[in-house]
């Protein structure tokens, strides 16, 4: 990986949930290529062992962990196996989440009749509460969880860490995804209550707001099945000034900004967008 800057993490353990997705296994293997011992948790270990794999394969230390992280029991067992490996936590990376289908509307915009247009359209009226449920749950419960568990390590770490993964729609919701906007607009707002809560503690709290990257779970909104761009990735690039998806590589520079104290000791309670200009275009 060729990494923006270095930064020192030789002798600190990062633990970095949903580690086996394709976002999270590049902030692991970031983190580790800085020098931390990583333990990649995620709820399908086989895809946390190909990530830790990869970041062991060039000479960095990692380990898997299957957990789940809507459950407590599940994270307790998980932060032994991190204890046992690596001895202590100083950094959390918070970046288990995702979206469902039984959380979002088939159209962007409500029209009379479509409460009525049956099995083939999911109006606002037809938006199934344990999908809402489930949808909120993995990411808002899916960050609080694990961070009650890990963070009684933190507070034993000299410099610790706590980063969120939130998202551009906790900014300016998405049209059809009402959970998933809610959910990370409450992230961004428990990122900012945790910061404070933690601040006499000395752990520092903060978030990523990724704008638009193409990732296993919206691919297939973004793309037909012969790869060509959907009409919905063509309304996001025409609102992003920079007309593109965000690499992985785009969001690395920022992660390791926040995790270093040197460079970002007095931050804390900050969300911080990495979205190619997306927030700040009117569309006009």
């Amino acid at each position: 990986m060729n990494l923006p800057f270095k930064i020192d993490l030789n002798g600190k353990t990062a633990v970095v949930t949903g580690g086996g997705g394709v976002l999270c296994s590049y902030f692991a293997k970031a983190l580790a290529e800085c020098g931390a011992n990583v333990a990649v948790l995620d709820l399908k270990l086989e895809a946390a062992q190909k990530t830790a794999d990869e970041i062991n394969a060039d000479g960095g230390k990692a380990v898997a962990v299957s957990a789940n992280v809507l459950e407590k029991a599940s994270l307790e067992a998980a932060r032994d196996e991190v204890l046992k490996a690596f001895g202590g936590v100083d950094i959390l990376l918070n970046g288990a989440g995702g979206n469902h289908p039984k959380g979002s509307t088939t159209k962007e915009y409500f029209e009379r009749g479509d409460e009525n247009s049956g099995e083939d359209l999911i109006s606002f009226f037809d938006l199934d509460p344990k999908g809402i449920s489930f949808v909120f749950d993995l990411n808002f419960l899916g960050t609080l969880l694990p961070t009650q568990v890990f963070a009684r390590e933190l507070l034993n770490a000299k410099e610790p860490v706590i980063l969120n993964v939130s998202s551009m729609n906790a900014f300016r919701p998405l049209t059809k995804i009402p959970a998933y906007s809610a959910a990370k607009a409450a992230v961004s707002n428990f990122t900012q209550w945790l910061a404070v809560h933690f601040a006499d503690a000395g752990i520092r709290v903060n978030a990523l707001a990724p704008g638009f990257f193409v990732t296993a779970q919206n691919k297939a909104l973004l793309f037909d099945a012969e790869g060509k761009p959907t009409a919905r990735t063509g309304k996001i690039l025409s609102h992003t000034p920079m007309h593109r998806f965000g690499e992985p590589e785009d969001l690395i520079g920022t992660l390791l900004w926040l995790c270093d104290s040197k460079a970002s000791g007095f931050v804390t309670g900050v969300v911080v967008p990495v979205d190619g200009g997306f927030a700040a275009y009117s569309g006009v």
